[in-house]
């Protein structure tokens, strides 16, 4: 890989998976007894990328706990959101300010990353730099969601990324974004979300599609099917 530093997104509060996130954070509950966030950085290990850097804020003292226990052989760097919890957009470009790079993995563990991902994710990043790009989404169509009342969030064409009435493909947690995207943006609350629309408005937002299952976390009623076929 390229790209040098991954990000992994572990600020967030998990209310859809309430009660058990009331006393663990998500990224600490497990699948196949492992867990998501342990997972994530299995698959960034494979990647060949060495440096991690992950937020925190809900219940951070146990995520921060579990990495130093764990004594992963990468470079960690924990970053906390502060006060206020900032949401993607915000969470995002505050571990960004903490690098030198200016070209990141982006992932969320909330989806279960597997083997099979490593190839599309190393094709998406040669797509990245051979069309010196700014952005790309790993995206994979809803019919191959676990999940099968997830809604598609965008369509594809040529590895443009837009919208309208039959959106079939959905975000699977997994980007690779250039700083230079957040000109517009402070460290704050916001979505990055924010950045997509303007992107897709722009006809610069892209895409690139995964043919993996799709295991996602989406709350709990899919967490407890997610443990019984695992």
């Amino acid at each position: 890989m390229k790209i040098n530093t991954a990000l992994i997104l572990c600020a967030g509060y998990g209310k859809r998976l309430n009660p058990l996130t009331l006393v663990e954070p998500k990224p600490l509950l497990k699948i196949n007894e492992i867990t998501l966030l342990e997972n994530c950085i299995n698959l960034i290990r494979s990647l060949g990328i060495k440096k991690i850097i992950l937020n925190t804020f809900y219940l951070k003292e146990k995520i921060e706990n579990f990495v130093e226990i764990k004594k992963f052989d990468l470079d960690i760097k924990i970053i906390n959101d502060g006060k206020k919890i900032l949401n993607t957009g915000g969470g995002i470009l505050n571990m960004m300010n903490s690098s030198s790079d200016s070209d990141f993995l982006i992932l969320n563990p909330d989806t279960i990353w597997n083997k099979g991902y490593l190839k599309k994710i190393k094709c998406m990043e040669d797509f990245y730099f051979s069309n010196q790009i700014k952005n790309i989404l790993l995206l994979v169509n809803k019919k191959l969601s676990f999940d099968k009342k997830l809604k598609g969030d965008f369509n594809l064409l040529k590895n443009k990324i837009n919208k309208d009435l039959q959106n079939d493909l959905i975000y699977t947690g997994c980007q690779i974004m250039n700083k230079d995207l957040f000109y517009s943006h402070s460290v704050s609350d916001f979505s990055i979300s924010e950045i997509w629309s303007r992107l897709v408005n722009t006809n610069e937002l892209y895409g690139y599609e995964s043919i993996e299952s799709f295991y996602h976390l989406t709350n709990l009623e899919i967490y407890k099917e997610l443990l019984k076929n695992n």
